[in-house]
């Protein structure tokens, strides 16, 4: 194929570099390690460049929040369900994405060719939490040390050597987190404090920990009306200063487990989203938390309610917070302790009634897209008979590149599609 560059529009371009990309993914490894290192260090210069443009292209999406009407929360959500991105690199093209207009010159080198992409990253995470005018001096000096041959890791101690600085010169305590090695055994937990007064938090949860977090915070991390449009962890914020303050009430945790567990068996237990529990922790739960009964069928508990009872009962949702590790959108990591509960093919049109499989959890912002784009969500049910969301793209970019089912990643069909620029 030929592309004539100085009238191919960008989506010409894309084409015909996703063209070129397969075809040399077909292909076999040369045989001289010599002539691979030097298709390596070319290809990478190359893909480095690509990034200058895709984190115009994400930045345009996130600033319009085009995600959204894709079916996608967040531009993380969309990077990680659709593109199948793993979080670490989410956060680097994201950061990168949000502080290009910070940063013309790491910008022109990127696109050049003359900075690679660790190095742009690494400017750009380094001044996110700095003022304009701090931006611009602190891009001008880190990039005066890459140009000194310094290592990306080293130029990102002296963006938090610069952070520290200006902190003390503010007056302020924005040292970063020690990052030192602990175990997995006991909890930790550190926070520092930003140039504005707020604070920074990290740690680690051990699995028993974890399940009382969890069974805490998830009733009050919910939506608290209709129109909630808060985040996850905007909620979670919330919902922690409640608890924090004294206005919260008695925690629930979920522990799934055997009679012979709770009674000195070693079969060990699980929480709701999957995470094994040794058995001696759930006995430690268990002692402090109570038990009660968790009846998976008809029996004593009332999981039938037919149209008689609009919302679902405690029972029901324990059942299915059992059963929805997360909500039911496919590619959704929303934990399902976190979701609401729906009415899988609704309760007001009198097709759902509340019974147990007649209901899936959701989280609130799903929930919401589901009943106001019932087009664009696909429902099916898996082997052990959960249901699962899968979304579509929006009627008009239905037909379109790259408009498959959700995680469908490939080349176009046709590489001769003519596009619009």
């Amino acid at each position: 194929m030929t592309v004539d560059l100085e009238v191919a529009s960008t989506m010409e371009l894309v084409n015909a570099l996703s063209v070129i990309a397969t075809e040399l993914a077909s292909r076999e490894a040369p045989e001289s390690a010599a002539a691979c290192l030097e298709l390596t260090e070319t290809l990478v210069a190359a893909s480095d460049m690509q990034e200058s443009a895709l984190a115009g292209f994400i930045g345009r999406v996130d600033a319009c929040g085009e995600q959204a009407r894709w079916g996608y929360p967040s531009t993380q959500a969309w990077l990680r369900s659709r593109l199948g991105m793993r979080d670490n690199r989410v956060k680097e093209r994201l950061v990168l994405a949000r502080q290009r207009h910070r940063l013309p010159e790491v910008c022109v080198q990127l696109a050049s060719g003359d900075l690679s992409y660790g190095y742009a990253v690494t400017v750009a995470d380094s001044v996110s939490r700095l003022d304009d005018t701090d931006c611009a001096e602190a891009e001008a000096t880190l990039l005066g040390f890459v140009d000194q041959g310094f290592s990306a890791g080293k130029v990102a101690a002296f963006g938090r050597r610069i952070r520290d600085l200006i902190a003390d010169r503010d007056d302020s305590e924005d040292a970063p987190d020690e990052d030192t090695k602990r175990g997995y055994d006991k909890s930790w937990l550190t926070t520092t404090r930003s140039l504005d007064g707020g604070r920074y938090v990290k740690g680690w949860l051990n699995p028993e920990d974890a399940a009382i977090w969890d069974g805490t915070l998830a009733p009050l991390a919910k939506p608290a009306r209709p129109d909630d449009r808060r985040d996850l962890p905007e909620r979670t914020a919330a919902a922690l200063s409640s608890v924090l303050s004294g206005g919260h009430k008695a925690s629930k945790v979920t522990v799934i487990c055997d009679l012979e567990t709770l009674t000195g068996g070693n079969a060990p237990a699980r929480l709701t989203d999957g995470t094994p529990i040794p058995a001696a922790q759930a006995r430690r739960i268990a002692l402090a938390a109570g038990v009660s009964p968790l009846l998976l069928g008809r029996g004593n508990t009332p999981l039938y309610l037919g149209y008689r009872e609009r919302f679902a009962s405690a029972a029901q949702r324990q059942v299915l917070e059992t059963l929805y590790s997360s909500c039911a959108v496919r590619g959704c990591e929303v934990p399902g302790t976190l979701c609401e509960v729906d009415h899988v093919h609704g309760w007001a049109l009198g097709n759902s009634p509340t019974d147990i499989d007649q209901l899936a959890l959701t989280c609130g912002w799903h929930n919401r897209f589901k009943h106001t784009n019932p087009d664009q969500i696909q429902i099916t049910k898996d082997h052990d008979g959960r249901y699962v969301y899968r979304l579509l793209p929006p009627a008009d970019a239905r037909g379109t590149r790259g408009a498959g089912p959700p995680g469908s990643i490939g080349p176009p069909d046709n590489p001769a599609l003519d596009w619009a620029a």
